[in-house]
């Protein structure tokens, strides 16, 4: 049995109950309280081995007491609760010094973990930048898929680990690398961007490193390369899936050696960038097919962060429908309208293949097309239908979505072709890996095409292929594309 205490402040009295018997079972004193300044005279007496606290109370701000508490107590973990459930809520509470922070509803084994581990002679306190501008959210959502994303984040905030965000298109993966820039140590230094599948490939040294005069053909004047340009600050490497390879083994090397040189030049130059890479494409799978370099994916992924797409937050499109109506009055000049909760519920019953960047077009359209103070869910079914999305099945799947069954139905049939051919034990011709492929390939890209309505982009995206690549495949295998539907 332990002698050490816990003192607990949380108005919510099924909350004080829950945490007092699961820690008691555990052998610890459990002192409980309602209100802060119960538990600031216990903390200013010395007493307690820990604290857990709610964010919002009748007489404090949890947080505010947090930054008194470590002001007296600096070694007492603190760990902080909160149903407000915000990235800002998330890096405060980290800042300010509390050990953990936790979202409420809580995973009570996770909050059990947490005391085991802040109870610990070993624990650290994590010290992170402060953002009092709470007005200034750069991302949207409560839901627990999100609060995951904000925890990782609040710890990358003020020390300068390489970060690799993934996640499909649409979700968000640059407002993450600037969030962890404008919030972190080197937010008064530049935050240089530079999407790797935009640069054509005999461009991307130059671009990256610089170039002196007359280091090739065009080259008429010197020319300061991204890593420069991001000097003291962060530079993020967006699509780092479609880096071709020569360039794969330049940049490693770079990092490697912490320093670069421009084409053409000859004097090395130190590196002093954070850096935060992005794909969505799966880097293991580029390895594989020798697209990749292996090396150079443990490098950059020092701290994964994997965003969810929108169909699996589907509880934040309320407060993204709100922000992003908020945003485009604020833009016009006009005042905010609102979406009536049959509309959001209607959102809410689709899988947004594009995502949150799909969500905020459509919002925008309805800001600006309809007059009504208030959107209906006739106008969000108007715009979806003219949007070529269409409403959903009440079942909640997308219409156009390719199901995993119609592909293992066309892989299997494929591949049933070959074995029953053989229907006494015989094996078929060598090679039956490559023709299965091929054979596989027509199909494939006729149903991701028709998944997406004739759109290559969209198509090429979900496939992950080059877009120049899918549209030679279609040439080759002279596919038709058919804009209607299933």
């Amino acid at each position: 049995m332990t002698n050490k205490t816990i003192l607990i402040a949380d108005d919510d009295a099924a909350i004080r109950t829950v945490l007092s018997r699961a820690l008691g079972r555990e052998g610890y004193d459990v002192r409980l309280s309602s209100n802060a300044s119960t538990l600031w005279k216990w903390v200013s007496n010395g007493e307690g081995d820990l604290v857990i606290s709610d964010v919002m109370m009748p007489d404090d701000n949890g947080l505010d007491m947090l930054v008194r508490i470590k002001k007296i107590r600096p070694e007492l973990p603190v760990i902080i609760m909160s149903a407000q459930n915000t990235l800002m809520t998330a890096v405060k509470a980290a800042e300010s010094g509390a050990y953990e922070y936790l979202p409420k509803p809580f995973d009570l084994e996770e909050i059990m973990l947490a005391v085991r581990k802040g109870i610990s002679p070993k624990n650290k306190q994590d010290r992170l930048a402060l953002i009092n501008d709470q007005e200034d959210i750069p991302l949207i959502g409560r839901s627990p898929a999100m609060q995951d994303v904000y925890r990782v984040m609040a710890r990358l905030m003020n020390n300068d680990l390489t970060v690799m965000i993934t996640g499909e298109t649409g979700t968000g993966k640059e407002l993450v690398a600037r969030a962890l820039h404008d919030f972190g140590a080197r937010r008064n230094a530049p935050f240089v961007a530079v999407n790797m599948a935009a640069i054509p490939k005999d461009l991307i040294e130059s671009e990256l490193f610089g170039h002196e005069k007359g280091s090739f053909t065009g080259a008429v004047s010197k020319n300061v390369g991204r890593f420069e340009q991001a000097k003291g600050g962060t530079l993020f490497l967006d699509e780092i899936g479609d880096m071709p390879m020569e360039a794969q083994t330049r940049l490693l090397r770079v990092l490697q050696e912490g320093e670069f040189v421009s084409v053409g030049g000859g004097t090395p130059t130190k590196i002093d960038v954070r850096i935060i890479a992005a794909t969505h494409r799966n880097l293991k799978t580029l390895i594989a097919q020798g697209l990749f370099r292996e090396d150079l994916y443990y490098r950059l992924n020092v701290v994964p962060i994997n965003l969810p797409p929108l169909r699996d937050r589907k509880g934040d499109i309320d407060d993204l429908v709100r922000h992003f109506l908020s945003k485009f009055a604020e833009d016009h000049n006009q005042t905010p309208k609102l979406m009536n909760k049959d509309a959001v519920d209607h959102l809410e019953q689709y899988d947004w293949p594009g995502n949150i960047r799909e969500l905020e077009n459509l919002v925008n359209r309805l800001a600006a097309l309809y007059s009504e103070d208030e959107i209906s869910l006739e106008n969000v079914i108007a715009e979806l239908r003219t949007a070529g999305s269409d409403s959903v099945r009440e079942t909640g799947k997308n219409n156009d979505q390719i199901n995993d069954e119609t592909l293992q139905q066309s892989i299997h049939r494929h591949l049933k072709k070959y074995f029953d051919a053989h229907p006494h034990g015989e094996l078929p011709p060598r090679g039956l890996y490559g023709r299965v492929l091929s054979e596989l390939e027509r199909p494939l890209i006729e149903l991701s095409l028709r998944a997406t309505r004739g759109n290559q982009i969209k198509a090429a995206e979900m496939l992950g292929l080059n877009r120049n690549t899918l549209r030679k495949k279609i040439k080759e295998l002279e596919i038709q594309i058919v804009k209607d539907r299933f």
